[in-house]
């Protein structure tokens, strides 16, 4: 399998039609809520072995459609009931170009839909799934991951039903610009507007002050929010913590697999700008924002995606700290409880492509002296156990330097900070999720097990007993934050679903991180 596909296989995974937990809902009646931009219509469900009915309003613009690089605004007040039983169209997306195979070939490979509404640049919406019973109930704020180059709140894995309907909370997906289009990176627009998609005053910090404005008349309590994302979802949770010192719209954080402390950012912020506006042929004009704001989302998209121009958030000390970890150890963030933690094989869907470790290392550890290279190979050492082949060892390298090791100094800062912090491991892997040959407890595995949205296909009692105490345990967070979601803090993990034990048992931290000293002077050249 080329490496040039591993993205499009965890494209596929994360947008992969799960008819399986949509089939069987009733629809009752249609429940209204009124909020600050007019009436919104939804539908009354009952999932299949859900404890209650739930209300679903879809598609609820949060935003009115944006201006191409500028910040959000408030929605026009509709006249009429807004109809909110369908999704709302998802953001332009970007995807990696695949000449050979096609990108469209390996999403069939996996009998996947796009976005259900497709794709526009007016996408701010919001999906709320709330329980159809009275009382203030506690919110779950989820904020998708993708590389902060795609992604949708529409996609199957996020249907927040299932956690509405057995854990009594209220689950909000919101949609948020991503690739040039959340973070255009231009030396042409202001310093607050370059993160469009993220953080404070843009749009994930729009879609929170939507929450704390209407989510009341959905009986949501706006003082009972706590945020939560996977991958770079979880990096945006962590850039809202670190960004928020006073008053943050949340009470806690979850973090699944990712972090903004230590994540890669362009070295150049305006070089992706420069190669697309080069590449749209409006290096020349008299107003190259005007010229870039002519062409169509179809056009820019095709280029940044055949270009592969990444576009990456901008440190601007406004929505993103320049030094978050220096924040985090000074307590200089929002004053939150922090859940975080990762999944025991991270790295295999990152790390399919490479012949060899030394080619992984080539290209995620570069420019390291020798030593260095020799000391982790040490650490690693082909049949250890988990390690039998050189996949496994440039995997086992990528999990502990990209996600655990990361996760580690960004929980035990956070503690040492005076904020009560928990970690997990998950460790679980099932036969009906797995979608290549050896993907085990791959980067995103756990997100059907708290959404409750695996396959029913082969399930065991043991993967329908894991996702229902993992559903517990996020939402025993979200209702006391500072009471955790049931195992001890730092410098004890929660090991969730791990064979041969419970669903959940206790290791301490150096049981865990014995190679992390490996990588902690990398961390700390970047963020010292």
């Amino acid at each position: 399998m080329s490496i040039s596909i591993i993205s499009v296989f965890f494209i596929a995974l994360l947008t992969r039609d799960i008819l399986a937990t949509s089939a069987g809902y009733g629809h009752d009646t249609a429940p209204t809520a009124t909020i600050d931009s007019g009436s919104v219509v939804g539908q009354t469900t009952s999932i299949p072995g859900g404890k209650i009915p739930i209300n679903k309003y879809l598609g609820v613009p949060f935003a009115a459609p944006p201006v191409r690089f500028e910040p959000p605004m408030r929605p026009t007040p509709w006249s009429e009931p807004f109809d909110a039983s369908e999704y709302g169209p998802a953001c332009i997306q970007q995807f990696p170009y695949q000449p050979s195979p096609s990108r469209d070939q390996v999403i069939a490979w996996f009998n996947t839909p796009p976005p259900p509404a497709g794709e526009s640049e007016d996408c701010l919406n919001v999906n709320i799934y709330a329980p159809a019973t009275p009382g203030k109930k506690p919110v779950m704020f989820w904020i998708y991951g993708g590389s902060l180059q795609f992604g949708a709140n529409s996609l199957p894995n996020y249907d927040g039903s299932s956690i509405a309907a057995n854990q009594d909370v209220v689950v909000v997906t919101v949609n948020y610009r991503t690739n040039v289009f959340g973070f255009p990176g231009s030396p042409l627009l202001p310093n607050a507007a370059e993160n469009l998609g993220q953080h404070r005053w843009l749009d994930q910090h729009f879609a929170l002050d939507w929450v704390q404005r209407n989510i009341h008349a959905f009986g949501g309590d706006p003082k009972q929010v706590v945020i939560f994302g996977e991958s770079a979802g979880a990096a945006s949770v962590d850039a809202l913590v670190t960004s928020y010192t006073h008053d943050p719209p949340f009470s806690g954080a979850i973090m699944e697999s990712g972090q903004a402390t230590f994540f890669a950012t362009n070295a150049n912020a305006t070089a992706p700008w420069n190669t697309m506006v080069l590449a749209l042929n409006c290096s020349a004009a008299s107003d190259v924002l005007a010229c870039v704001r002519a062409v169509s989302a179809t056009t820019i998209k095709s280029v940044i995606e055949h270009g592969n121009i990444v576009f990456r958030p901008v440190k601007d000390n406004i929505t993103y700290v320049a030094h978050p970890w220096a924040a985090r150890k000074q307590g200089n963030i929002a004053p939150v409880p922090i859940l975080i933690g990762n999944n025991a094989n991270e790295g295999r869907i990152f790390t399919v492509g490479f012949n060899t470790t030394q080619e992984y290392l080539a290209a995620f550890l570069p420019n390291m002296p020798q030593s260095f290279y020799d000391a982790v190979l040490a650490e690693y050492p082909i049949g250890s156990p988990g390690i039998s082949n050189e996949f496994e060892q440039e995997s086992a390298i990528d999990t502990d330097y990209r996600f655990q090791c990361a996760a580690s100094n960004v929980a035990n800062a956070s503690i040492q900070a005076g904020f009560p912090t928990w970690r997990y491991f998950f460790n679980a892997s099932f036969a009906n999720t797995q979608f290549f040959s050896d993907a085990g407890v791959y980067h995103s595995s756990e997100i059907q097990e708290i959404f409750g949205t695996y396959p029913r296909g082969g399930v065991t009692t043991k993967q329908e007993t894991l996702s229902a105490y993992m559903q517990k345990a996020w939402a025993a967070f979200a209702n006391h934050p500072k009471a955790g979601p049931g195992w001890v803090q730092i410098p004890n993990i929660g090991v969730l679903g791990s064979p041969g034990h419970g669903l959940e048992y206790n290791i301490p931290e150096s049981t865990l991180d014995r190679r992390c000293h490996l990588y902690q002077s990398i961390y700390e050249a970047l963020y010292s």
